[in-house]
Formats: C-alpha cells, structure tokens, sequence
C-alpha cells in the first residue's frame, strides 16, 4: 500500500475537501489502533504513542489514491478533564454526522475487553446515521485460540453485525482481513465526490 500522510486537523473548516471516500478509525486509548493502521499500511504512517489519550485531533491519510484513512483520537483516557472529553466527542459526533464522503467506521478494541457505554454510544450514533461498523478486536494474540474464537462469535450476536474480525498487531494476523474487507464492503463502489457539490446544495 502506497500512504500519505495529508494532514491533522480539529475543525471541520481545516479538514480535506470531500472526494474520495474516508474510512474512520477509533478506538479506546491503548487499544492499538495506530499500530493497527500501521500493520495495514506496512509502514509507520501513524505515530504510536507511549502516552495514551495523546492523540487529539483527526488524522487525514490517502491510501492508493483510491481512499482515506481518518485517524481519530483514542477515548476512555481518565487522565483527561471534562472539558476535553466534551470536545473530543463533540469533533467525533461533528465528522461523523456531517462527512459527506464517510463510507464507514473501525472500532477498535481489545479482545479482552467488554463492550461498555462508550463503544454503545458509538454504536448508537453509527445507526442514527446510517453508517456501517466493523469490529478490530485486536491482541487476539494474548487469549487461546477457542477464546478468541468464542469472542468473535459473542460480538457478533450482540452486535447482529458479521464485520468483526480478530486481529494480532504482534504477530501481523488479521490487519490485511481488515483492509480488504473494508475495501470491498466500502471503498470500491463508492463514487467520488466533487468538491464543489456539497456548495451547490
């Protein structure tokens, strides 16, 4: 995969011009999701940070020239004060309910983690608009194989979604699952827009 960094930004006024289609990736903080990025891509195209929670901004990548991956800011980080949590999810629910070229959204999690509130409420913003979800569990590496297994297959039914896909950043298993499915289901049918008719409407 050929990937460019395009650049970082907070506000919607300072973000790309819409046109290929973006693929959102987020995930609570620690859970791997840079290094997920960075699995898929074959290089070290997102930073991965000893501090979690560092990242506060939204990271705009083209991939292939056919797609964008949108890099978005860890959450659950407790160190963080009120007020930065009130604008962390006040960027996410801005580039989720407004982005016209959005196809669709990884979360990123551990395996060994339980969806709680936080992956909920994301969820339940997804359905509001209509925007696909697929699962990463990451560090499938540190349970047995029947476990994971298992846990794939509890995610789904509680989800009611198939896109769940375990994945080892460690051991490089699953990141390339990831990527083709989301091109598939997302990217290659999706018709570029152009710039200028979000203006026209």
């Amino acid at each position: 995969m050929q990937v460019r960094f395009i650049k970082t930004a907070v506000l919607s006024r300072d973000w790309p011009e819409v046109g290929p289609a973006e693929v959102a990736m987020v995930g609570r903080s620690n859970a791997g999701k840079s290094s997920l990025i960075n699995a898929m891509c074959g290089t070290k195209t997102a930073k991965v940070s000893s501090t979690p929670g560092k990242t506060r901004a939204l990271n705009f990548f083209d991939v292939n020239g056919k797609y964008r991956l949108v890099d978005m800011p860890g959450y659950g980080y407790a160190a963080r004060s009120g007020n930065e949590l009130k604008s962390w999810q006040q960027m996410i629910e801005n580039y989720l309910t407004t982005r016209s070229s959005l196809v669709g959204l990884v979360l990123v999690m551990d395996i060994r983690r339980k969806w709680t509130e936080d992956e909920q409420m994301i969820l339940q913003l997804l359905q509001q608009i209509s925007c696909p979800l697929l699962v990463a569990m990451t560090k499938s590496d540190k349970v047995g194989g029947n476990e994971k297994r298992q846990r794939v297959k509890d995610l789904k039914t509680l989800l009611g979604i198939d896109g769940v896909i375990a994945v080892s950043n460690t051991k490089r298993q699953g990141s390339e699952l990831v990527e083709d499915y989301l091109f598939k289901s997302w990217v290659q049918d999706f018709q570029p827009i152009s710039p200028y008719s979000e203006e026209e409407e």
